[in-house]
This record gives structure tokens, C-alpha cells and sequence, in this order.
């Protein structure tokens, strides 16, 4: 029986499968994000550069239906055991998801690995803010540039900073719980490797076999919320 009371130092690793309950879909597979847009045309530095005006519409589209959903009850619960430390342990949220709900949940300290819809940042002059407007009011920037979602798009590089921060976070772990992640994007795919190197326990909350199933030694084969609510009462 896994207990997070029997562990010092926590990382949570999630994915869009978390937000599925909240009502934020997928990327991939059947009713994911992927089968309805082309990506070239919405969501990688090229289309910006060829019609920033038409990728910020789909974002403002992604923007006005994620602020209308909430955090759901894996989110409340992975946000309890974060609060909890550093007085029971010490507890660490890397996701690569962008829709902030983590932090609304009240996890502070989050690892965005693929950036977040509520930052905006502007490459000519390197301003990065965080703006909650749904759609946005000023797509420029002072400088008088364009401003982009700072987001990691298809084709773009993670900042290395940032996956560094996430490394040693889950090279210091003693229990590595992932959540709803495909295991089908790198490099945040291969982090789980590093712990599993390191001799921490693995855990997978995932309904489906994944691609990186094989690293962990549990599997929690169900809905992510359901699952982590029989990992807290444990």
C-alpha cells in the first residue's frame, strides 16, 4: 500500500488526462484537441510569423473555454499534500499542461514545462508577463513587436532552465506519482527515467497503458481523480 506519509520528497508529473474532468480535452487520440486543429496553423512559431493574428484567434478561443472550467478534485489534492510541506514533506508539481489550474487549485511553485496560457511574452524585447484577459486586449507589445503566448509550440525548444529545474526535482525524489501524461512527448517523456535511475518509487495514474508504462513499478489503471483520491485516503 502506497502512502505519501511514507515519503519525503513528492514530485507529481502530469499531463492533459488530469484536466480531462475538468473538461479540457486531450491532445491525442479519440476527441483530442489534434483532431480538429492542424497545429501548423495555430500552434508553432511558423504560422505566428506568417499570421500571428490568426493563431492568436485560436488561442483566444483556447483562452475563453479554459477560463471556464475549474480545477477538479485531483487538482484539490495533489494542491493538499503541496501544502502540506515542507512541515510532512517536501512536494513538487511539474506538469506539462498550460491551463494554470494547478496553481487555481492553490499549488504554488509549479514547474510549467511547456510554458502557459497566461503569460504573454514579446521576443523582440524580451517582456514576459502573465495577462488573464480572455481573448486578450493588446496583442502588441510597448515596443511596438507582436506579442505570443508563452507557450512551448510543436517545433519550439523547452526552455533548459526550466527542464533543468524539473531534472533535479525528480532526481531528488523518493516517489515519482504521474498522472495522466501519454508518455509520448519529449523530452518530458524521459524524466521519469531519471528517478527511476535514482531508486525512487514510481507510480503511473493513468487508465490506459502508456508507451513508458514499463518504468514504473505501480499502475493505477482508471480515472486520474479517482485514483488519487485512493492514494491520499491510503
Amino acid at each position: 500500500m502506497i502512502r505519501f506519509a511514507d515519503f519525503s520528497r513528492i514530485v507529481f508529473f502530469t499531463g492533459a488526462g488530469l484536466s480531462v474532468e475538468s473538461g479540457i480535452p486531450t491532445y491525442r487520440g479519440k476527441g483530442g484537441l489534434w483532431e480538429e486543429y492542424d497545429y501548423e496553423s495555430c500552434a508553432c512559431q511558423r504560422a505566428f510569423d506568417a499570421d500571428p493574428e490568426r493563431v492568436w484567434a485560436f488561442h483566444d478561443v483556447r483562452r475563453g473555454f479554459v477560463a471556464n472550467c475549474e480545477p477538479n478534485e485531483g487538482h484539490r489534492i495533489i494542491a493538499h499534500v503541496v501544502q502540506a510541506s515542507p512541515s510532512v514533506h517536501s512536494v513538487k508539481v511539474i506538469t506539462q499542461n498550460i491551463d494554470g489550474l494547478h496553481q487555481r487549485a492553490g499549488s504554488s511553485g509549479v514547474v510549467e514545462l511547456h510554458g502557459s496560457l497566461w503569460r504573454v511574452r514579446c521576443d523582440l524585447c524580451g517582456r514576459c508577463k502573465e495577462n488573464l484577459e480572455a481573448p486578450i486586449g493588446d496583442r502588441r507589445c510597448a515596443c511596438g513587436a507582436w506579442r505570443r503566448p508563452d507557450i512551448v509550440w510543436f517545433e519550439d525548444l523547452l526552455d533548459p532552465a526550466v527542464l533543468q529545474e524539473a531534472a533535479d526535482a525528480i532526481a531528488a525524489c523518493d516517489l515519482l506519482v504521474s498522472v495522466g501524461t501519454s508518455g509520448a512527448v519529449s523530452p518530458a517523456a524521459d524524466l521519469p527515467r531519471i528517478a527511476v535511475a535514482r531508486g525512487a518509487m514510481c507510480v503511473e495514474i493513468n487508465p490506459e497503458e502508456t508507451p513508458v508504462s514499463g518504468l514504473y513499478q505501480h499502475h493505477l489503471r482508471g480515472p486520474a481523480t479517482k485514483m488519487l483520491r485512493e492514494l491520499s485516503a491510503s
